[in-house]
C-alpha cells in the first residue's frame, strides 16, 4: 500500500481551541505506526511540518518503508514557516529526515506561488506522486488524515486534502469523532478501524 498523508500540525503555544496538544504526540506515534502496519504500507509521500508529518515520517523511516517529500519552497525556508514555530523540539527530527530522504533521491522542492498557493500546490503534489508511485510498483494506494476531524472552513489544507483524495477516487482513512482533549489519539485509533474496513 503507497500512503498519501496530511495532517494537523501540533498546536500553537496560545492556541484556543486544542486540537493536536503536544501532549498527544506518543500516542499518535503509536497510533500511526499501527496504521502503516495495518495496511502494509510499502511507501510513503507526505510533506514535512511539525507534527503528523514529521511524526508519520519517522516512524515511517524506522519500519523501512520508502520516503517521499513533497516540500512547497526550499527546505530552509519550510523549517522556519512549519517547522520550528511551534512547541516541541521539531527541528532536529526534521535535518535528520530530510537528509535521509534527499539522500535517497526522494526529496522533491516545488517552489512555487506565495504561501497559500504553495502549500496546496503541495498536496495536489503529495496525491500526484503516491498515485504515480502505485501505479509504477502496481500496489494500491489510499490517503490519510491525521487530523481532529474538524473542518476550519475555507483554506483549510488538510480537509481539502481528504477532499481531493475522494475526487480521485481514493480511500480516505479518517476517524468521524468530537477528539476533543484526546482529538488525535481517538482520531488514529477509528482511522485504523476504517482501513480495516475501506475497500482500497
Amino acid at each position: 500500500m503507497i500512503i498519501a498523508l496530511a495532517g494537523r500540525r501540533v498546536d500553537s503555544a496560545n492556541a484556543k481551541e486544542p486540537s493536536f496538544p503536544l501532549e498527544n504526540l506518543e500516542s499518535v506515534r503509536m497510533r500511526t505506526r499501527a496504521v502503516f502496519t495495518e495496511q502494509s504500507a510499502t511507501a510513503l509521500v507526505s510533506s514535512a511540518a511539525c507534527g503528523a508529518d514529521l511524526i508519520a515520517l519517522s516512524e515511517a523511516g524506522q519500519l523501512g518503508l520508502r520516503r517521499r517529500v513533497i516540500l512547497p519552497f526550499e527546505r530552509r525556508r519550510f523549517r522556519e514557516t512549519s517547522v520550528t514555530d511551534r512547541p516541541g523540539d521539531w527541528g532536529p527530527l526534521y535535518d535528520q529526515v530530510l537528509d535521509e530522504v534527499a539522500a535517497a533521491g526522494e526529496l522533491v522542492i516545488l517552489q512555487k506561488g506565495a504561501d497559500d498557493e504553495a502549500y496546496a500546490t503541495a498536496n495536489h503534489a503529495i496525491l500526484d506522486e503516491a498515485i504515480a508511485l502505485a501505479n509504477a510498483v502496481h500496489e494500491p494506494v489510499a490517503a490519510v488524515l491525521i487530523w481532529d476531524g474538524v473542518s476550519r472552513g475555507d483554506h483549510d489544507l488538510t480537509d481539502e486534502f481528504g477532499v481531493e483524495a475522494r475526487e480521485r477516487g481514493l480511500a480516505v482513512l479518517r476517524g468521524k469523532d468530537d477528539l476533543s482533549a484526546s482529538r488525535s489519539e481517538r482520531q488514529l485509533h477509528d482511522t485504523n478501524r476504517a482501513a480495516k474496513s475501506d475497500t482500497l
